[in-house]
């Protein structure tokens, strides 16, 4: 079994082109490096996966003495941040199952070589209290001389039923959530710095942590829609159909 994450940090957006011309937005992630620290097995802990850590400079007056106990156990060095991954199996030649991931290994950018695209998991900006305005995109009330425009009015509920019926949409706390973008398409590995570049916008701010897996459903790629390695559509329509005689 091997696992199917590695924790990140946001570096930022760029755009880069593809061979044929077209502009693509991507985030650029730095993804690891990082150490398993831990693995779970059925047998002891009920399930399998891998607890992996991001390696980064760590004071070690930051480190109680548990974690510092919990690191020495698996001879890895402090890190920054402890996630769980799963575990996927690794089949042989011979059809069994095998285990390849143990503590001490490290994790690296390399376990997408083979991928298309990944699940990002992050924890969004987060925006304070905010009104329904900002919140849930209310339309407001009259904005001439006079009213209170940004305001949330009444919410029906009067003598009956005298309560607030839950999952009312109110002002309140906005963002800092953990959002997952599912399906972001890979458009560069960079195997020296740990680089990955994924088309589409990620949550969080910059330098922000994030979780980078294997996607669980990747899209079914149709012809035409598989970005440029596939020919042209306009093109391949054009071209199949019947051409008029003179």
């Amino acid at each position: 079994m091997s696992v199917v994450g590695i924790l990140g940090k946001k570096v930022g957006m760029t755009q880069i082109f593809d061979e044929r011309g077209d502009i693509h937005p991507v985030t650029v992630l730095k993804a690891g490096p990082c150490v398993i620290t831990q693995l779970k097995t059925l047998a002891k802990d009920g399930y399998e996966a891998a607890q992996i850590g991001y390696v980064d400079f760590v004071k070690a007056s930051k480190i109680n003495k548990a974690m510092t106990g919990h690191f020495a156990k698996s001879n890895v060095p402090p890190v920054r941040m402890i996630k769980e991954v799963e575990l996927e199996a690794v089949k042989t030649a011979e059809g069994e199952e095998k285990v390849v991931a143990k503590a001490g290994d490290r994790i690296l950018v390399d376990i997408f070589n083979d991928e298309r695209f990944v699940d990002v998991i992050g924890t969004s900006k987060g925006r304070g209290f905010a009104g329904v305005i900002r919140r849930h995109g209310f339309g407001g009330g009259p904005k001439s001389h006079g009213h209170m425009f940004q305001v949330q009015g009444s919410i029906g509920a009067s003598s009956f039923p005298s309560r607030v019926f839950p999952g009312q949409r109110m002002p309140g706390h906005m963002g800092h959530a953990q959002i997952t973008v599912r399906n972001l398409r890979i458009r560069g590995i960079d195997l020296e710095d740990n680089l990955l570049l994924v088309e589409g916008a990620v949550p969080g701010p910059r330098d922000g942590f994030v979780l980078i897996s294997k996607a669980k459903a990747p899209p079914r790629e149709r012809r035409g829609f598989a970005g440029a390695a596939t020919k042209d559509a306009l093109k391949a329509s054009k071209k199949a159909a019947p051409s008029k005689k003179k």
